[in-house]
């Protein structure tokens, strides 16, 4: 179980409640306050969730680095940042709800069991109101879960996988990240225009949740176009070298290969795939190709010259010319010193959302939060407007599909955007099949 780093936030810790002779968590407490873990009159709290170990611990890094600057915005330091261009106009840089706004963290691991305890540990003894984070589906559909039990807002960080506004879906669950079917949906127009409509495919998918919706969002979107695939094949997340999933390729018929991995997954598999001459190979008398349909600044920096004119979509880019945009992107670069990744971006962005749906609301009450993100419009965040629908709690928004630069002018700018996809193409119907199964239910304040 990872450790909250309660007080080297310099949060005080808001103690127990007495019942019975017994001091019990504050949040099994709710019935006094009707919801879990209301706050003083002074100060309100948030859990920041993640993977500070493990295969994403970089998107983590950068996460924190968002959830950090949110809150100093929030609280009214340094520029302001997005608070100025968010079409809301309901945060002033005084907290939240006139509440200084404090923060405790946890170490995710990239693990769902890690996450729970650390999530479990910041509700029940730090007594942490909203949690967020993440970079990973796994992760994000069993925090999810814990906080519909608990009755705490889920402000959902990096996670694309369908399951998390799908089959897992929870009133108490909000994602602002897009999913596999929208990479799908974006991705095969420019493929088809670049590679045509008779290719085959291979996919080495990581296995878990994230992995298997991407790889049949891809499959599903391409095969349409008339793709043929030649192979699925599963890689443990904890994989380091795909050498040996990476030499079937060469005799396997396909001349694309889909690389449904992520983090430093996705930088060793694409290194090995290059080692092995795939990039400079000719197969069924085409040019062979690997696409990567989830890409990140972060992922570009760590694959280096590999990255070059590799196709992929990703959530957000700090080179994106709207005033949101360049205002995160100028906070984030005076406080740290290089551009903010897409994780960073949609962490920075939830936190918020989370704090001026409780300004519109007037109460930190998760289901008055809860009524007033669903089907909630906005502008000024970066990706144009966007709608937080209220059938699943998912944002849509313009879908980016990049590539990696041939010629980048420095270390950060390493993908170009090809295409802006907008957010009418990537649309679908609540219950489109990829998203089968689920239901959100009802919210649960925790009283």
């Amino acid at each position: 179980m990872s450790k909250s780093n309660f007080s080297r936030r310099g949060v005080l810790k808001t103690g127990m409640v007495a019942s019975a002779g017994l001091a019990l968590p504050q949040y099994l407490s709710a019935q006094e306050s009707g919801y879990t873990n209301a706050p003083g009159d002074s100060e309100v709290i948030l859990g920041f969730n993640v993977p500070q170990t493990g295969p994403y611990a970089d998107e983590g890094a950068d996460e924190l680095r968002a959830y950090e600057l949110a809150v100093e915005h929030l609280n009214g330091g340094g520029d302001g940042g997005m608070l100025p261009t968010f079409s809301s106009q309901e945060l002033d840089g005084t907290g939240i709800l006139g509440r200084e706004v404090k923060y405790v963290t946890g170490d995710t691991q990239t693990k769902s069991d890690a996450a729970r305890a650390s999530a479990r540990s910041m509700i029940e003894k730090d007594g942490a109101i909203m949690i967020t984070g993440g970079s990973s589906s796994g992760v994000a559909v069993a925090v999810q879960a814990l906080c519909q039990e608990a009755g705490i807002i889920f402000m959902a960080g990096l996670t694309h996988s369908n399951d998390t506004t799908g089959k897992d879906r929870r009133a108490n669950g909000f994602r602002h990240f897009f999913n596999s079917y929208m990479s799908g949906a974006a991705l095969a127009p420019v493929l088809e225009a670049a590679y045509g409509n008779s290719r085959k495919a291979y996919h080495l998918t990581a296995d878990y949740n994230w992995g298997y919706t991407t790889e049949e969002a891809v499959r599903t979107s391409t095969e349409a176009m008339g793709w043929e695939t030649v192979n699925t094949v599963l890689t443990p997340l904890t994989q380091t070298d795909f050498s040996s999933y990476i030499a079937p390729v060469l005799n396997s018929g396909a001349d694309v290969l889909v690389l449904n991995h992520y983090g430093g997954n996705m930088v060793n598999s694409l290194t090995n795939a290059v080692q092995f001459g795939l990039r400079d190979a000719q197969a069924n008398g085409q040019n062979f190709e690997i696409v990567v349909p989830l890409y990140s600044r972060l992922m570009a920096k760590g694959a280096g010259a590999n990255v070059k004119g590799i196709f992929g979509s990703t959530n957000w880019h700090w080179s994106l010319q709207d005033a949101g945009s360049q205002a995160f992107v100028r906070s984030f670069g005076t406080k740290y010193g290089f551009p903010p990744s897409q994780a960073a971006h949609t962490c920075y962005v939830q936190t918020l959302l989370y704090a001026d749906a409780v300004t519109r609301a007037g109460s930190f009450n998760p289901c008055a939060v809860d009524e007033a993100l669903e089907d909630f419009e906005f502008d000024g965040l970066g990706n144009g407007p966007t709608l937080y629908r209220g059938e699943d709690h998912q944002c849509f928004k313009d879908v980016l599909v990049v590539k990696g630069k041939e010629n980048p002018d420095n270390e950060f700018d390493l993908l170009e955007i090809v295409e802006v996809t907008p957010a009418a193409q990537v649309t679908y119907p609540a219950d489109h099949p990829q998203f089968a199964g689920g239901a959100l239910g009802s919210c649960n304040p925790g009283a």
